[in-house]
């Protein structure tokens, strides 16, 4: 059985290429044009969203990061007021 998040990605880039070239060529009329935009436009979407990845996994690493030194700056704090 094929796994669901599989199926979802492949309906979810049928769908994508369908939209890029339904707006494609709606506004220009060229079926050539439409069908470039629909290979193009994702693939450079694709790319993008790569780089948002790895920007959000950044961010998150620098959250956790503040987290941690926040917890270690607290229990200084708890130690030297117990002293």
């Amino acid at each position: 059985m094929v796994e669901t998040g599989v199926v979802k990605t492949v309906t979810f880039a049928a769908m994508h290429f369908s939209i890029a070239f339904a707006v494609a060529y709606l506004l220009t009329g060229s079926l050539v044009v439409g069908g470039a935009v629909a290979l193009v436009e994702p693939a450079i979407n694709t790319l993008a969203f790569y780089f948002h990845e790895r920007l959000w996994k950044v961010w998150d690493r620098r959250k956790l990061q503040d987290r941690k030194l926040r917890k270690l700056q607290d229990s200084r704090k708890l130690q030297q007021a117990l002293v």
